[in-house]
This record gives structure tokens, sequence and C-alpha cells, in this order.
């Protein structure tokens, strides 16, 4: 049986960005993933009971807010307790989650400020999955899953972003 994996939905094309977008992965690496992992999708901003479209939202004072001001930490952390929970359900140790995310961004983030500057940090799935175990991936190092010694990748993420900032 195939390792399962901890996927963005939005990487497989599921239309669940704050504004109603997708973020979908090239189709010659999603193939290759498939073929390496069973997928497990999943948003933990629309799993918390986020709409789409909604604001943007990013971490500060130890919580999430949405650009207008809004406390959006319980969606987060409902959402993130649901991504847990199906890395439990299906055994999955390594997730592929968006980078730079308020909810699956690992290693760095938007600052809290809602001027696009980055900062070191995870988002808050991203922590929550951290803190049990499950190693994290990005976009920029997805194709290090598919690599024989690929736990390294979630090392690299984070030190590729912080040479960018």
């Amino acid at each position: 049986m195939k390792e399962a994996l901890l996927i963005s939905a939005c990487f497989l094309g599921r239309r669940c960005k704050y504004d109603g977008g997708s973020n979908l992965l090239p189709r010659e690496l999603l193939d290759r993933l498939a073929a390496h992992y069973r997928l497990i999708p999943v948003c933990p901003e629309t799993a918390g009971g986020l709409p789409i479209p909604r604001e943007p939202s990013e971490r500060r004072d130890g919580g999430v807010r949405a650009r207008d001001g809004a406390d959006v930490t319980a969606a987060y952390e409902r959402g993130a307790q649901t991504a847990l929970k199906l890395c439990e359900r299906f055994g999955c140790r390594k997730a592929l989650l968006k980078e730079r995310s308020p909810s699956c961004g690992s290693g760095v983030i938007y600052d809290g400020t809602f001027s696009h500057t980055l900062v070191s940090g995870d988002g808050w799935t991203a922590e929550k999955l951290r803190a049990h175990g499950v190693v994290l991936y990005g976009e920029s190092t997805a194709e290090s899953l598919l690599d024989n010694d690929n736990d390294v990748g979630a090392t690299l993420v984070v030190a590729r972003a912080v040479k960018k900032m």
C-alpha cells in the first residue's frame, strides 16, 4: 500500500484560496506524486468553516486575524484539528502544504501587517502538524518527496525561503 501524504487541496486544483482561486501544481508533478503516495487533500481554512471567498488572513498576536480585523483563530484551530485527524486516520507522516499561508506555511509566513513582508514562522496548521511529528514540505521542495532520502526537504524549504527574505 502507498504511503499517505497530506496535501493542500488547492494544489490539486480545488478553488479554496481566500480569493476563490487555486494553486494547482503542474500535472506532471501531481501524476508523479500520485504514483508514489496516496494523496489526502485538505484545506484547513475551509475545513474550519471559513467561506470562499474570504478576507485574507495573517498570523498576529498569537492568533490569526483577517485583514478587516476579525479574529479567525477559532476557525484556523478547527481546521488544524481536522488536518491532524486526517494525518492520524490515514497514517500521514508527511504533508505537502502551501508555502507562506497563514494556515499551511512552514518556516516562513507573512508578518501580520498585510504588507507582503515575510518573517520566520509557521502557519497555524503547519505548527500543529510539526508538533505531532509530521514532516512538512512546500511547493518549492515537492520534488524532494520523490527522492529516496527525502526527509531533508522540510529543512530545505526553510533555508531557501529565509535566504530569499
